[in-house]
């Protein structure tokens, strides 16, 4: 297959000029291999090559001497080989790009102790932007709203489309299939992470009928801030609800395997005492993940608008993750006690943050910037700075500036 370019691309040539080794993170399908291999010089695949996997566990070592930089793809299967790597990445200073590291779930404790500081650049990757699937135009950059550029921009994409785009979600060997194809691609890649991921990451053997209930509640929950107390019991059927500390248990274990990406709560400083939320908002990567545990199809998300805008919300989330990261920035959420809320809060490392409301309807623009408005009368902007921009980021219609100063974009239009 041909290969599309990736917003992480240029992250990870840079990352490569900078440190002895990059470690790139994402979930199983987003496209790691692929991407790693545009800049790789040589590779090893150990979660294909059974032979590669037994010589990396009784000498790590020889495996290693590939042309750099050496892509070793799922390294985690054989997690000495951190060490090797950390140590050969010592012996070669001050050479850096020497090897990439590809992995889908995060390093165990022991591992972890030997963090890889100043050895190991890391970098997250995630499934396809609409940008970067050719779904959205880009006509209207992340970049340039936070530099206050008047950006116009029209979007091609209907409703109908941008709920397909739900469904197929943003994985690369999906995006050419047919939406109900897609959509038995997620639901088997769910039922692979319940039958064997889980129990392999966690180290604990989970019943995947368990597993399945507990990614089911999460995404009814999906773009909520509810509780895990919330989550086990909306687990309940003809069966009892799974009880809360195994819910919790499965669910870090999701997170573990980035399945779930969680968005923070933002705390800024406030005008007044209202308190605000501290829960982080619970999403999924990808919302193609949301819809399939629960056997969601496009018509039926149009039966069903306003979870299906909670879905919207989440593929907002992924593509604003996206475009943030090469400025540095993180995606997080804001919500207060009386209930005024930012979907989304974009901050960078500068200390520059944005906030976006997220709608499905276009129609909604006007609740949304008044909504937005005051949210920002709760902040207290001496202390944490004015927004760098405030926008109501849609399924539909045209991009433009409002006298208000609010950005009108469209997801078909946003780009990096």
């Amino acid at each position: 297959m041909d290969y599309k370019p990736r917003v992480v691309d240029a992250e990870i040539e840079s990352s490569l000029r900078a440190a002895g080794a990059v470690l790139v993170e994402g979930p199983k399908a987003c496209g790691k291999t692929a991407t790693a291999l545009q800049v790789a010089a040589s590779s090893v695949r150990l979660d294909v090559d059974r032979a590669a996997r037994e010589a990396a566990e009784l000498a790590p070592g020889s495996l290693l001497g590939g042309r750099a930089p050496m892509l070793v793809d799922e390294w985690q299967l054989v997690p000495s080989l951190w060490d090797h790597v950390r140590r050969m990445v010592d012996d070669r200073s001050p050479l850096r790009g020497q090897f990439i590291l590809t992995g889908s779930a995060s390093p165990s404790d022991e591992v972890r102790r030997h963090s890889g500081a100043g050895r190991f650049a890391r970098v997250a990757m995630r499934p396809m932007s609409l940008f970067e699937s050719g779904h959205s135009n880009g006509d209207l950059t992340l970049r340039g709203v936070l530099d206050g550029e008047d950006q116009q921009a029209s979007s091609a994409l209907t409703v109908e489309d941008v709920l397909e785009r739900v469904v197929v979600g943003g994985w690369p060997d999906r995006q050419a299939l047919p939406v109900e194809v897609a959509a038995r691609s997620a639901w088997d890649y769910l039922s692979l992470v319940a039958e064997v991921d889980v129990s392999e990451v966690g180290g604990v053997r989970r019943d995947p009928a368990m597993v399945r209930r507990v990614l089911a509640s999460l995404a009814r929950n999906n773009a909520t801030e509810a509780s895990m107390s919330r989550i086990a019991a909306d687990t309940e059927g003809p069966e009892a609800p799974v009880y809360r500390t195994t819910a919790g248990e499965i669910t870090a274990v999701l997170e573990q395997l980035r399945i779930v990406e969680n968005a923070p709560a933002w705390g800024p400083h406030l005008r007044s005492r209202i308190p605000r939320r501290t829960s982080p908002k619970r999403h999924f990567v990808d919302p193609s993940l949301a819809a399939a545990s629960l056997r969601a199809t496009p018509a039926r998300l149009l039966r069903d608008l306003e979870w299906a805008g909670f879905l919207f919300e989440s593929l907002v989330v992924r593509d604003l993750r996206v475009y943030a990261q090469p400025l540095g920035g993180q995606v997080l959420h804001f919500r207060d006690a009386k209930g005024v809320e930012a979907d989304a809060i974009v901050e960078l490392a500068d200390g520059r943050w944005a906030a976006f409301e997220v709608k499905l309807g276009a129609s909604r623009v006007d609740e949304a910037a008044a909504s937005l408005l005051r949210f920002v009368e709760r902040v207290d902007t001496r202390r944490s700075g004015e927004p760098a921009a405030l926008g109501v980021i849609t399924a539909t219609g045209y991009g433009y500036r409002r006298p208000d100063g609010i950005h009108v974009i469209p997801i078909g239009a946003l780009g990096p």
